[in-house]
């Protein structure tokens, strides 16, 4: 499910976290760097189970209009395309999404208010408008509208994005990528799907997991010794000038360099460079650019870099 630039956003968030909290042990950053991931995943499985959510609360609306007084035609013929979207049926009989998230001890069932407020929204929107009142039919109509409905209106509801913040202070930063594992789980259901294919967290390889445990402990370990070459490089800057963020980017980034050989520089410099450049200040992608390009060209002329097939720095 993670793919590495999430993982090394967690890495970051959990270092940063661990530089801060000075009674913090390595041991307690280290259960907070999985606990994170672990809320990722709690999230992905959280907003597929809410697209379910929204068939009920549709079913409930038909209802309610039935047991008016004085319903209208509408309300006794109402246009019933979304709660029999096929889709959206396989995905509300998952016994595997079902047992996931009763063994997660996660649901809905507590935030009804908000699964009304977001039906409502849902409901007045262009996307709903358009699918119900198109009188094509078919199961790839169906899945095709029922994922731009989530793209583009339920995960970006105001209520659901309150609600995301007050949850966890992480979950903004993993919407998009819980929100894209969403849309391609639901691309993944055909007609015959008896079942959800989940995605799971970890790839069978073991190698993503690996990258992780690797780049969190090989950072913190070698941490002292790549401070006396960053502020050698950084030579107009003593280390306690340098941005918290900034050094434990070029900190990572050194480690990344030095411990996975099969990862070229050029990935890594540019990855940490983005990354500088949405978590730290705006000069910090050139601070880290400059650093980083003048250590690795040391680093790989004296041996403490060494890359297996590309990945050198043209």
């Amino acid at each position: 499910m993670f793919n590495r630039r999430q993982l090394r956003i967690k890495v970051l968030q959990t270092l940063y976290a661990f530089h801060s909290d000075k009674d913090g042990s390595v041991e307690e950053a280290h259960k907070l760097l999985l606990k994170a991931l672990d809320k990722t995943y709690d999230l992905y499985l959280l907003l597929l189970m809410l697209i379910g959510e929204m068939q009920d609360a549709a079913i409930e609306r038909i209802e309610s209009g039935r047991m008016k007084q004085q319903p209208t035609h509408e309300d006794l013929h109402p246009n019933t395309k979304f709660v029999n979207n096929k889709p959206l049926r396989v995905i509300i009989k998952s016994k595997l999404l079902a047992k996931e998230a009763a063994n997660r001890n996660l649901g809905w069932g507590q935030e009804q208010d908000l699964i009304k407020r977001l039906f409502k929204s849902l409901v007045s929107s262009d996307e709903y408008s358009a699918y119900m009142n198109n009188e094509e039919r078919g199961f790839q109509h169906d899945r095709e509208s029922l994922n731009r409905m989530f793209r583009k209106h339920i995960v970006n509801d105001e209520s659901l994005q309150e609600w995301i913040e007050e949850q966890s202070i992480l979950w903004s930063d993993d919407m998009d990528l819980a929100s894209s594992i969403v849309l391609k789980t639901v691309k993944t259901i055909n007609e015959d799907s008896e079942d959800l294919i989940i995605s799971e967290m970890w790839k069978d390889d073991g190698d993503d997991r690996e990258f992780l445990e690797h780049l969190f402990s090989r950072t913190l370990a070698m941490g002292a010794e790549h401070d006396k070459a960053i502020e050698e490089a950084a030579s107009n800057w003593d280390i306690e000038r340098i941005a918290t963020m900034d050094l434990l980017l070029l900190r990572m980034a050194l480690a990344e360099a030095r411990t996975f050989e099969s990862v070229p520089l050029k990935v890594t410099i540019n990855e940490y460079i983005d990354l500088a450049k949405f978590y730290s200040t705006e000069k910090s992608g050139a601070f880290v650019n400059g650093v980083l390009d003048k250590l690795f060209g040391a680093m790989r002329e004296d041996g403490r870099i060494v890359k297996t097939g590309r990945g050198l720095i043209e």
